[in-house]
């Protein structure tokens, strides 16, 4: 028997943080008013309050650093690769001359 997981989209998250920060509401009214556990807002409080830019990006939506680290990883692999068939190359190249 699965358990399937609710998933809250930025829009939610926000407002509902926005109504405990802004308007000065207790995390467990908000909580019960929206229909989510008071630990789950307070966690995605921090979250907000910690970056509220890159906050709630969902998954498969990376954060620009996290973005730029993966086509930086890409990018080296790629580099690396090339190198590796050059050195090849060269070594099969001088060997042919002797």
């Amino acid at each position: 028997m699965s358990k399937n997981r609710r998933q809250y989209d930025r829009a939610f998250k926000v407002e509902a943080v926005r109504l405990v920060t802004e308007e000065g509401r207790s995390v467990a009214a908000v909580a019960r008013e929206v229909g989510i556990g008071a630990n789950l807002l307070h966690r995605w409080k921090q979250q907000f309050t910690a970056d509220h830019k890159n906050s709630f990006v969902g998954t498969g939506n990376l954060s620009f650093e996290q973005a730029e680290l993966r086509r930086l990883q890409r990018e080296n692999a790629d580099l690396r690769e090339e190198r590796d068939i050059l050195k090849k190359a060269i070594s099969v190249f001088s060997d042919r001359k002797k």
